[in-house]
C-alpha cells in the first residue's frame, strides 16, 4: 500500500545577524540537519519542499517575523503538512505565541516535529512535554531579559552610551573602552540656539515655527544598515523632548536616575534651568486653561465651515483676565491664516450666547450652558449662517410628529431662519440662522444681517435666563410668598440667604417679561441686579412700567 506524501516545511531562525553573511551560517546547519531527518523519514512519505523559510536578526519572543507568517499562511492554505524545526525554541519562546501555531495547525490539520527533540503535536501527552518545554524557554528568555536590563542599567551609571539615535548635537562613541558620547561642534551651534530662541519666544509652537523657516531640522545620519535616519522638519514633541534632554548637561539619564559627567556638555546648566522654568510657567498655563475649558458648553459639537473641529482655547491677557475663543484646527496647528477662506477664531462666549438665544427662543423655556449638550448634536459656523442639528423632542416636548413638529418649530423662526428635519434621523432637526461674521483687529465676532441681534432689540442674556432658572427653583423648595417672605403659618426660621429669598421673586414675574427674557427681547441695559433689588411692583402692568417692558 503506498503511502500519502507528507509535505514537509523547514523552519529555520537565529535571533542576531551576526554571521549571516558567512557562506556557511547557523541556518544553513539549522537547514541541513533537518533536511536530514526528513530524509531518514522517506519511508513514510516525507518529503522537504523546497520554499526556504528562514528568519534571521528575528527574536522568538515575537509573532512578527516574516518567514513564519509566510509559513503559517501556507499551512492555512493546505501547501504544508509538517513543519520541522531543528528546536522548538526556534520555532517560538512563547508559550502564548505557541498555542497561537497550534491552533492554525489544529485547524489545517498539520503537525511540527523537533529534530533534536521529538515530540509530536497530535497527541496530548506531546502537547503536555511541549508546554513544559516552553514554558522552560519562556523563563530562559525573561531571565536573559533580566540580566541584559541589569547590565544596561550598570553601564548607563558609568556614564556609557548604550546604543540607539545619537541626539542632536553629539555623535556615537570611538572609544569602546569609556563609550562616550561625541561632542559634533556644528550640531552643537545648533542646539544651543535652540535653547536660546526658546527663551526669545516663549512658546514651543512658536519656536517650531522659526526653526522651519530657518530651516534648522532634526539630526541626520545613517544606520548600521545603511538606512538614512533624521534630517526632517522639528516637530512640537521633539522639541519638548530637546529642551527637556540632560544628556545636554554631560549627564546620562536611566529611568529617573541621572548621571553626571558621563560627557562633554554643550549646554550651559544656567541656560538649561532657565528653559525649564520657562516650560514650568507654560506647563502652569496650560493647566489653567484645561481647568477654565469647562466653561466651554459646545466643546466637541463646533465645526467649521469645512467640517474641522473648532476647540476651545484660552488666552490671557493683562492682570491674569481671560477670553475664551473657538479656533479651528489650522489655527491650532500653527497656520496663519486658512487658504480656503474659512473663518479661523471666534469669541466663545459670543457664540455661546448666540446658541443660547437662539436655543431658548424655539424650546421656549429658559435654557443655561449646561443644558446646551442635552439639545445641540452639531454646530457649523459658517461665514454667512449658522448651521444648527438640535434634538428635536427638547424643542418641541412630547410631541413626536415630524411634520407636527417642524410647524411648531417654524411659528418660533425669525425672518431668514428655516428649519428641515434630518433625513438620516427623524430624531434630529436642522435649524439655519443667518449671521455676518465680522473681524477686526484678527478678532471675529457674530451679528444678524441687518448688524443687530436677532430681535433688533437686545441681546440674550444667559445672566437673566439662569436667575428665571434659579427663581422656579428657589420657590418650588421655599415656602415664599410673590414678594419674598415666607407663608403665614411656615416656619419662622429663615430659609436660604437674602439673596436667594430676593431672586425667588424673578419666578413672579409677569409671564409675558419671562417670555421676552428667555427671548433676548429684554429692554437694553436691564441687568439681574435690577430685578431683584427691593421696590418691584407684584402687579404685572407696573411690572412692565417699572423694567420698561
Amino acid at each position: 500500500m503506498k503511502r500519502a506524501t507528507v509535505r514537509c516545511a523547514i523552519y529555520t531562525r537565529k535571533s542576531s545577524e551576526e554571521g549571516l553573511d558567512q557562506a556557511f551560517n547557523s541556518l544553513d546547519a539549522q537547514r541541513e540537519a533537518c533536511e536530514a531527518y526528513v530524509l531518514s523519514q522517506t519511508g513514510e512519505g516525507w518529503t522537504a519542499l523546497q520554499d526556504h523559510y528562514d528568519d534571521g536578526g528575528f527574536s522568538g519572543g515575537s509573532m512578527e517575523r516574516p518567514a513564519l507568517k509566510r509559513l503559517l499562511a501556507d499551512i492555512a492554505a493546505g501547501k504544508v503538512d509538517t513543519i520541522v524545526v531543528y528546536k522548538i525554541d526556534r520555532l517560538t519562546r512563547s508559550l502564548n505565541d505557541f498555542a497561537r501555531i497550534v491552533e492554525v495547525l489544529d485547524r489545517a490539520g498539520a503537525s511540527f516535529v523537533s529534530v533534536t527533540q521529538a515530540f509530536n503535536t497530535t497527541t496530548s501527552m506531546g502537547r503536555l512535554t511541549l508546554n513544559v518545554l516552553l514554558s522552560f524557554a519562556q523563563f530562559e528568555r525573561e531571565v536573559t531579559g533580566e540580566r541584559i536590563r541589569d547590565k544596561i542599567a550598570a553601564s548607563k551609571a558609568r556614564g556609557m552610551w548604550m546604543g540607539g539615535n545619537p541626539p542632536l548635537g553629539y555623535d556615537p562613541p570611538t572609544d569602546k573602552a569609556t563609550r562616550s558620547l561625541v561632542v559634533n561642534e556644528p550640531e552643537a551651534e545648533t542646539v544651543r540656539r535652540i535653547f536660546n530662541l526658546y527663551l526669545e519666544v516663549s512658546s514651543v509652537n512658536l519656536l517650531e515655527r522659526r526653526l522651519r523657516a530657518e530651516g534648522i531640522q532634526s539630526k541626520a545620519w545613517v544606520s548600521t544598515r545603511g538606512r538614512s535616519v533624521g534630517g526632517l522638519d522639528f516637530s512640537r514633541g521633539a522639541l519638548l523632548h530637546l529642551l527637556k534632554n540632560r544628556i545636554y548637561l554631560g549627564e546620562i539619564v536611566h529611568k529617573q536616575a541621572a548621571y553626571p559627567n558621563a560627557h562633554s556638555a554643550i549646554v550651559e546648566k544656567d541656560l538649561f534651568e532657565a528653559v525649564q522654568v520657562q516650560l514650568g510657567k507654560r506647563t502652569v498655563i496650560r493647566k489653567h486653561q484645561r481647568s477654565g475649558l469647562g466653561k466651554s458648553p459646545l466643546a466637541g459639537l463646533i465645526f467649521d465651515s469645512q467640517g474641522r473641529p473648532m476647540t476651545p482655547t484660552i488666552s490671557y491677557g493683562r492682570a491674569g483676565r481671560s477670553y475664551r475663543y473657538y479656533v479651528s484646527a489650522p489655527l491650532q496647528k500653527g497656520a496663519s491664516i486658512d487658504e480656503d477662506g474659512s473663518l479661523r477664531r471666534l469669541p466663545a462666549q459670543k457664540v455661546d450666547d448666540f446658541v443660547l438665544e437662539t436655543l431658548g427662543r424655539l424650546a421656549r423655556q429658559p435654557l443655561t450652558p449646561v443644558s446646551l449638550r442635552t439639545v445641540v448634536r452639531r454646530l457649523a459656523i459658517h461665514w454667512d449662517r449658522v448651521e444648527m442639528t438640535l434634538v428635536r423632542s427638547a424643542l418641541t416636548g412630547a410631541n413626536r410628529e415630524e411634520e407636527a413638529d417642524r410647524i411648531a418649530i417654524e411659528r418660533r423662526l425669525l425672518e431668514g431662519e428655516t428649519v428641515m428635519v434630518d433625513s438620516s434621523d427623524a430624531a434630529l432637526v436642522t435649524v439655519t440662522s443667518p449671521v455676518h461674521l465680522r473681524t477686526r483687529g484678527g478678532r471675529s465676532w457674530m451679528a444678524t444681517p441687518d448688524g443687530k441681534t436677532p430681535n433688533g432689540k437686545a441681546r440674550h442674556d444667559p445672566t437673566l435666563v439662569w436667575g428665571l432658572s434659579r427663581a422656579h427653583s428657589a420657590v418650588s423648595s421655599m415656602g415664599l410668598r410673590p414678594d419674598g417672605r415666607l407663608i403665614p403659618g411656615q416656619s419662622r426660621r429663615p430659609v436660604g440667604s437674602p439673596y436667594q429669598r430676593a431672586m425667588a421673586t424673578l419666578a413672579f414675574l409677569a409671564p409675558d417679561i419671562q417670555e421676552a427674557i428667555i427671548a433676548g427681547r429684554q429692554p437694553a441695559g436691564l441687568k439681574l441686579e435690577h430685578l431683584v433689588k427691593p421696590g418691584i411692583p407684584l402687579a404685572w402692568a407696573d411690572q412692565r412700567k417699572t423694567l420698561g417692558f
